[in-house]
């Protein structure tokens, strides 16, 4: 989707980057065997979140495995089980959808590269559908309600938001939804969804304003969305205290130390990059798992 859920890795200690790590891998198998090994592309921190919070609820099961793009490498602990496959079958659901977002959002030639990806992921996306019916008609529907926003040049900011977030709250669609796991999931996968479109606006003003898109926070603010900071700043780090009071609401286990790290240090150090402008720095110079020494 977008990269920004991340942790800060050199703040975990050494037992908590394993059991980053085995999640991190553990997806990438999971993607590789369910959909095929070019759904292993689409493996990125914020689907890592998204499988170690629906992973948090069952008993591991880890396995050893080889990395296939370095078998060269001695096997590594990989975390597996039903939600790792919930988990791979939700994140290519939204990669699929993200895909066509980028087909709509460009012309005949810019858009030929999201054209051609969507098509070789055709049929990975179908299988992972059926396997996900009412996740995927969620993500139809709240992608289409944002689609209408966007051709009405909405300035309702909370509403887009809120349609987002909505989508990437149904990912707790895997637990009842009147269970306690269920609902604080939901909620804290909401107040992240929020923070994560909100974070994604304020990245793309400058490209949107160039080609002459849709930007709900230039629509809210009339053009002077740069003049807005604090208000953003302000906002989104309301999301980031929900997220972390649904997440401390959830029976997290050995998973605690990790997300806390992602939502109390990865998420707020993300947000001042990308306010800042330096957001595309920090994510080219920051490596990821498993290429540090671990």
């Amino acid at each position: 989707m977008f990269g920004y859920v991340r942790p800060v890795l050199d703040r975990l200690d050494e037992e908590q980057r394993e059991a980053y790590q085995s999640a991190y891998c553990g997806l990438c198998h999971a993607l590789g065997e369910r959909h095929g090994w070019l759904a292993r592309f689409t493996l990125q921190y914020d689907f890592t979140f998204l499988a170690i919070l629906l992973a948090a609820g069952e008993a591991d099961r880890p396995s050893c495995r080889r990395c296939p793009a370095r078998p060269w490498r001695k096997p590594r602990a990989c975390l597996c089980g039903e939600r790792l496959d919930d988990a791979a079958d939700e994140s290519l659901i939204l990669t699929w959808h993200k895909l066509s977002d980028d087909v709509a959002d460009h012309g005949p030639v810019t858009g030929l590269p999201y054209r051609l990806l969507r098509r070789l992921f055709r049929r990975a996306y179908r299988r992972a559908a059926q396997a996900q019916p009412g996740f995927d008609r969620q993500v139809r529907e709240g992608l289409a309600c944002l689609g209408r926003m966007e051709r009405d040049r909405s300035p309702e900011l909370d509403r887009a938001a809120d349609a987002f977030a909505g989508i990437l709250s149904h990912a707790a669609c895997v637990y009842p939804a009147d269970s306690p796991t269920g609902r604080a999931l939901g909620g804290l996968l909401y107040h992240v969804g929020r923070w994560i479109y909100l974070m994604d606006a304020w990245d793309d003003l400058d490209e949107d304003r160039k080609r002459g898109r849709y930007n709900p926070l230039d629509a809210r603010f009339q053009g002077r969305a740069r003049e807005e900071r604090d208000y953003l700043e302000t906002t989104a780090s309301h999301s980031l205290r929900l997220a972390g009071s649904a997440a401390n609401l959830m029976e997290l286990g050995r998973w605690t130390p990790i997300v806390d790290n992602i939502l109390y240090l990865g998420l707020p150090a993300v947000q001042r990059a990308v306010l800042d402008g330096c957001w595309n720095e920090m994510r080219q110079t920051r490596r990821k798992p498993h290429e540090r020494s671990l």
